[in-house]
């Protein structure tokens, strides 16, 4: 684990919040000149705090309005059980999410898909397709509440 410190964390909460900031402004904002505050960017890079950069994407401007958490049991939970389920997951679009969990069931994942139809054919396409799976529940989100992409720092 990386040692961040007070000029990090504010480095890291620009950057959460606009990754277009230029180099210039988030030195600027943090009150360094540029190649110091490049160095910590890049420490930060190499060493994995920083994963990617991305653009965050309003699901139901796309055409996906549609979330669905589904709960995953495996019948079981053997380390290549686990994989095979981690890779097939890996490779479906529609899965954005996805946690191997404690408790009764041993994945959660978040799906976002156009409409019912849609939902239907993930489920008996890919989902039911997969071998090893028990039991699948799924519950459909209402209205997102909450949706946070930076972590509180």
């Amino acid at each position: 684990m990386i040692e961040l410190d007070a000029l990090d964390r504010k480095i890291l909460a620009l950057l959460q919040a606009d990754c277009r900031l230029t180099l210039g402004e988030v030195a600027e904002k943090v009150g360094l000149s540029v190649s110091p505050c490049h160095r910590r960017i890049k420490r930060m890079e190499e060493s994995g705090v920083i994963l990617r950069y991305a653009a965050m994407v309003d699901q139901r401007k796309v055409g996906l309005p549609v979330s669905v958490f589904i709960s995953i049991k495996l019948e079981r939970q053997k380390e290549e059980d686990l994989e095979r389920f981690a890779r097939a997951i890996g490779l479906w679009q529609e899965v954005v999410e996805c946690y191997l969990m404690t408790g009764p069931r041993d994945y959660l994942l978040r799906v976002v898909v156009a409409d019912l139809v849609a939902y239907e054919q993930f489920i008996k396409q890919k989902l039911t397709r997969l071998d090893g799976v028990s039991s699948i529940e799924s519950s459909f989100a209402l209205d997102q509440v909450k949706f946070a992409v930076s972590l509180p720092l």
